[in-house]
């Protein structure tokens, strides 16, 4: 039997390793190279509510900005109703492909404790993109109704307890949550609540007289309030807003604890690739802080919280469980 030759083996070995690596580095080059061509075709941010509410006001100026920016194309896709869960489930099963991002706001977070079953599990279907914006949430109410705080609306609603609703965006966002909140710690057990699709739908039930008061974001409530057809009680954040200097904060009005601002942010479906989940992180922070574009927030009712991936999803993590223990402890039915 003739011996193998070590040298010949060595030989083969380096030639099949050398043949590997032709084969193997024009796919990576591929890859590489298709990643540093993202995106090249339409980016699409889902609102999982109807226009005209704070979710879709500050996702449109985002995707506004960003399209001047870069030249790519980013389109705004409303899927409202149930309570955001049908826009939230779409993205939570689309294509994991870095073209299709959720604009989420904390209904994402009060939803897998208000209800019983939801189209989507909030610490497996989603990872972080940014946080981008948040709304302090207020009670506002039209400019003839004779209260000039809370605490009168209150009582005036005690007294006659069947003149008076309150219209929200949908069930899970956090004014409406901020809504069933009043109803228990203010002994309001009668004050109907008027759910609507969007926040938009929700003012302008009270802009039509349909309702008495209504419980939404800041954001597009504002500019009524400064043409002084609605009045604005109180805001639900930790302090005034500043264009608002003299409207106090639920706990100031007596309500302890009684924080709920409308947050904005930018989700991915799981298994997004890394680089397209980097790309839509770098160019939305880009976005957030543009000269002029805190400004142009302000004015809409919003503050900038520009924070990548991780704060974001630390925020949001921390949330379900913080909701979880106010739906329990307010008692809110499970629907």
């Amino acid at each position: 039997m003739t011996k193998s030759n070590p040298l010949s083996r060595r030989r083969i070995i380096q030639g099949a390793a050398a043949l590997t690596a032709g084969i193997a580095a024009p796919a990576l080059l591929g890859t590489r190279s298709a990643y540093a061509a993202y995106p090249d075709r339409t980016i699409k941010i889902v609102v999982a509510n109807t226009p005209g509410g704070p979710s879709d006001i500050v996702a449109r100026m985002i995707a506004a900005q960003i399209q001047e920016s870069t030249g790519k194309t980013v389109i705004i896709e409303n899927r409202g109703g149930a309570g955001s869960n049908i826009g939230m489930g779409y993205v939570a099963r689309s294509e994991p492909d870095g073209y299709t991002f959720l604009l989420a706001t904390n209904a994402f977070s009060i939803n897998p404790t208000l209800y019983n079953s939801i189209p989507y599990d909030p610490l497996k279907d989603y990872v972080a993109v940014t946080d981008l914006a948040n709304s302090p949430n207020t009670f506002v109410v039209r400019s003839e109704l004779p209260v000039k705080n809370m605490k009168e609306f209150v009582a005036l609603a005690q007294k006659s307890p069947d003149k008076f609703n309150v219209s929200t965006p949908p069930i899970g966002t956090s004014p409406q949550l901020q809504a069933a909140v009043l109803k228990a710690v203010a002994n309001l057990p009668k004050l109907e609540e008027v759910v609507f699709k969007g926040g938009g739908e929700a003012l302008q039930a009270l802009l039509s007289n349909t309702v008495q008061m209504s419980s939404g974001s800041l954001a597009p409530a504002a500019p009524h309030i400064k043409s002084g057809a609605l009045k604005c009680l109180a805001v639900s954040s930790p302090t005034r807003w500043p264009d608002l200097p003299d409207v106090p904060t639920m706990e100031e009005s007596g309500f302890k604890d009684f924080i709920y601002p409308t947050d904005c942010c930018l989700l991915a479906p799981a298994k997004t690739p890394p680089e397209a989940v980097k790309w839509l992180e770098t160019e939305s922070l880009k976005a957030v802080n543009a000269p002029g574009m805190k400004d142009k927030l302000y004015q809409a009712g919003f503050v900038s919280t520009a924070k990548g991936a991780d704060a974001c999803w630390q925020r949001v993590t921390k949330e379900v469980k913080l909701f979880h223990d106010v739906i329990e402890q307010a008692k809110i039915p499970k629907l």
